[in-house]
């Protein structure tokens, strides 16, 4: 198992939009917010699993937690051997239900001939257009920022302003409406960027 630990809870809401992470450790007693505050700013972004590891035994803390959208609760002290079986337990669950949404996808990526196809029919994207899709796609079901998109982006000057990116999400969006006008999938996430989801 590779772990990036964040002391401050947010670097690691920040975090969270810089890399694809499996599951999050959450501690409720970090400075400068309260743990369950965490789980739902976590959880305006993505459904990551989240297993609550803390020393605050209050059952309330517990119930709270688990309402907000965490998946397990864990009071210290715990055998290490413990934590492990309950993170593969998670990740094979969660894992197994990724699988099955990899299977049929609505997004499909072409790298070579810088093609994406949407339900099967291919969309007519510009350079910038394609580079801030693909990214969103491998990103599906988790929030990436706009300065992400702007600098990481081959097609875009860097000195271009991030309001930029909202004018190219808003082509996107309208060119995947032509397909299939009934469901938004890309969605704003406030204080951060998008977030590309293709759950039916």
């Amino acid at each position: 198992m590779e772990v990036i630990g964040a002391e401050d809870p947010f670097i690691g809401l920040s975090l969270l939009t810089q890399h694809d992470f499996d599951l999050i450790i959450l501690d409720l007693t970090i400075p400068g917010m309260d743990g369950l505050e965490v789980i739902t700013k976590i959880r305006e972004v993505t459904n990551i699993p989240i297993i609550i590891s803390s020393a605050r035994d209050d059952i309330t803390d517990k119930i709270i937690g688990l309402e907000r959208g965490a998946d397990d609760y864990m009071p210290k002290p715990y055998d290490p051997r413990e934590l492990v079986t309950r993170i593969k337990t998670i990740l094979r669950r969660t894992h197994t239900t990724q699988e099955t949404i990899k299977q049929t996808p609505i997004f499909t990526i072409d790298e070579k001939s810088r093609i994406i196809t949407f339900k099967n029919e291919m969309l007519e994207l510009t350079a910038a257009e394609f580079d801030i899709l693909s990214m969103l796609i491998k990103h599906k079901n988790g929030s990436i920022s706009r300065e992400q998109l702007l600098y990481e982006s081959e097609h875009i000057d860097d000195e271009s302003s991030v309001k930029n990116i909202d004018v190219i999400i808003s082509r996107i969006r309208q060119k995947i409406a032509k397909i299939d006008s009934e469901k938004s999938y890309i969605k704003p996430v406030r204080g951060i960027g998008y977030m590309l989801t293709d759950r039916q």
